[in-house]
């Protein structure tokens, strides 16, 4: 049995900065992720992906990040469980939980934390009918590794910010990038939005708006991607590489059946500190939801961060969380 403080699912980066800000509260935590590395989506999915909207970094990919928080953490130990998945949890007469994994690991910890992303998650595909012959063979539904596509022909589909991320980036590795969007406006950051438009206006992208995708072609490996235009006129991009990039399915998987209130795939939380509606279990980061909910890092941060405080009066219940300090000098010392 591990004992620790607060067990917490999912070791992306909000449940590693959860890690640093009960680690300033004395607590101690225990990670359990069904992933085999630390984390998250951001190393499984896009580890070279540029974030731009980290506090204090211009630029930071996310490999970087996921370093630097790990970095971060070291001064308070945790300990990790990766590779197996939280099957059921049980709650003791104490309040606290005992929590059982896949493998049959068990930790007994007096809180839960929630970060597990969107959860287990699979590629939202595009309805084109012979996409799965080509999986593998010019198809990617993630970019793990930027130089692959290095003077290669590629073609993104997509609205959001990772389409956007990505044709931007790509656009100086490699031979020739296309962007197919079905609408002619985009979901993702005005930001992001503009950068794109920027490329395509000097000529290093071609963008293709109000397109449909229709068919995908090649002889064993991918040639080339087809749309329809809103004229219905029928369009076949060259291709090495065809990466849509439609975001993921969320599911829950076990953590649905844990009497949790779920609206849509996602656990619904109160604000004041991101509990649950069953005590001592708390959801951060994408795998939660409330109004005016953004699916960001840094919100997952911020909610982390009054999570904590919270959580404190379960693993402390005789003790008041209060910051003394001292001042020597000029400067104040907690």
């Amino acid at each position: 049995m591990i004992n620790t403080d607060i067990c917490i699912i999912g070791a992306g980066p909000v449940g590693l900065f959860a890690v640093f800000e009960a680690g300033l509260l004395k607590m101690r935590c225990h990670l359990i992720d069904v992933l085999p590395q630390v984390g998250g989506q951001l190393s499984e999915i896009y580890p070279h992906k540029p974030i731009y909207d980290i506090p204090g970094y211009p630029s930071i990919t996310a490999q970087e990040l996921i370093d630097n928080q790990l970095e971060q953490i070291k001064p308070f130990a945790p300990t990790f469980t990766l590779g197996e998945r939280v099957e059921q949890i049980e709650k003791q007469d104490d309040g606290s939980f005992i929590i059982a994994t896949s493998d049959d690991t068990k930790v007994h910890a007096q809180v839960i934390v929630i970060a597990g992303g969107l959860g287990c998650f699979e590629p939202r595909k595009p309805e084109i009918q012979n996409l799965h012959l080509f999986e593998g063979k010019g198809v990617d539904y993630m970019v793990k590794d930027p130089a692959k596509y290095a003077d290669k022909r590629i073609v993104i589909a997509g609205g959001g910010d990772s389409a956007l991320d990505w044709t931007y980036h790509l656009a100086d590795i490699a031979q020739h990038v296309t962007l197919i969007h079905r609408s002619d406006s985009f979901r993702g950051a005005p930001d992001s939005a503009e950068k794109v438009f920027k490329l395509a206006q000097q000529g290093k992208i071609n963008l293709l708006l109000s397109h449909n995708l229709s068919n995908i072609h090649g002889n064993g490996t991918l040639t080339a991607v087809e749309t329809i235009n809103k004229d219905k006129e029928t369009i076949a991009v060259e291709a090495d590489y065809f990466i849509p990039l439609y975001g993921l399915t969320p599911k829950l998987g076990p953590i649905a059946d844990w009497g949790l209130n779920i609206d849509k795939n996602a656990i619904e939380v109160n604000t004041f500190d991101y509990s649950t509606n069953v005590e001592r279990i708390y959801a951060i980061g994408d795998i939660n939801t409330y109004p005016g909910k953004l699916k960001l890092i840094l919100c997952g941060y911020h909610e982390a961060a009054l999570m904590c405080q919270s959580a404190f009066k379960f693993v402390y219940p005789d003790q008041k969380l209060t910051f003394k300090y001292t001042t020597v000098n000029g400067i104040n010392t907690f």
